[in-house]
């Protein structure tokens, strides 16, 4: 499905396969939808695990997400795993009954971002349930084979759909270059922040910090492993004391920060807390436009 469909049934083994369309805001509706051809280099899932995602709900809210505008009917869900039943005549990876991860981004595979292994800012990337194309909260998919992970055995479908979540704090952490000499602070205890914190923490951190405006995020985050957390406000004039707060929970400097809210205040926030010289890593989408301390920062 990430390489397309129509809103037509398609019969496979008498099974009519069925997906979850947004067709308007809060206007969701399970509905038919045709699978492409089976590609030789393509396998047919079907989909055990889809995880709902923060750009699922900013589309079925606002029929949009940043500058990705919902223009036509379009199958929501992007974190998934399911079974293999179906793989095309070159695929020699892969077999029928096979549990897998999907990668949810076709790139071009030829582009210089490709080439380099950037392939995640591919400028032709087809994600799933990203407009226009389809997602995969279905019966069924279409997807490349080599985009399709086979799961090992003590890993459950559940979890492999939460690998591509995962994979963002994952991400996060190689780019600001995580280890056992870093200690990590996070601006928000949503999903991403909680597994940038895991991410973190299997990198090596030897100290995170957390903060949050809830207190059960904070305490979901400190069973999940958070050294210390501290409760924030929206109001910018704290900010102050709250980094005071910050520094206390830390007992050492602020090596890297991940803001995982995307705010003005939890940007601003996190340039004040860190260390001269430290990091400070913007993960996920957050607001189109922020006004941050850009100059002060430079100063340190």
């Amino acid at each position: 499905m990430g390489k397309g469909g129509q809103s037509h049934g398609e019969i496979k083994d008498g099974e009519e396969n069925m997906a979850a369309w947004l067709l308007g805001v809060n206007n969701l509706k399970i509905q038919p939808f045709t699978l492409p051809p089976l590609g030789p280099n393509d396998v047919r899932v079907r989909m055990k695990a889809v995880g709902i995602c923060g750009s699922d709900v900013h589309f079925l809210k606002a029929m949009r997400l940043a500058d990705f505008i919902v223009k036509e009917p379009m199958v929501l869900g992007h974190e998934c795993a399911g079974i293999i039943e179906e793989v095309g005549s070159g695929v020699s990876t892969l077999v029928p009954g096979d549990r897998v991860a999907l990668e949810p981004g076709i790139s071009c595979w030829r582009c210089n971002l490709c080439i380099e292994g950037r392939y995640n800012l591919c400028p032709e990337m087809k994600f799933f349930a990203t407009p226009p194309v389809h997602g995969s909260l279905a019966n069924q998919v279409v997807h490349p084979a080599d985009l399709c992970f086979k799961l090992p055995e003590n890993v459950s479908l559940e979890e492999g759909a939460m690998c591509e979540p995962l994979s963002v704090g994952v991400h996060a952490c190689r780019r600001a270059n995580i280890g056992p000499e870093t200690n990590v602070l996070i601006m928000g205890a949503g999903p991403i922040g909680l597994v940038t914190m895991l991410a973190a923490r299997a990198f090596g951190t030897p100290r995170i910090v957390i903060v949050d405006v809830d207190d059960h995020r904070l305490s979901v985050a400190k069973n999940l492993g958070a050294d210390e957390t501290v409760k924030v406000s929206t109001n910018v004039q704290d900010i102050g004391e709250e980094v005071a707060q910050i520094h206390k929970a830390m007992i050492g400097g602020v090596d890297v920060s991940f803001d995982c809210v995307g705010f003005s205040k939890t940007m601003s926030t996190a340039m004040r807390a860190t260390r001269a010289g430290g990091k400070v890593c913007l993960v996920g989408m957050g607001h189109t436009e922020m006004t941050v301390p850009l100059t002060p920062a430079a100063g340190s």
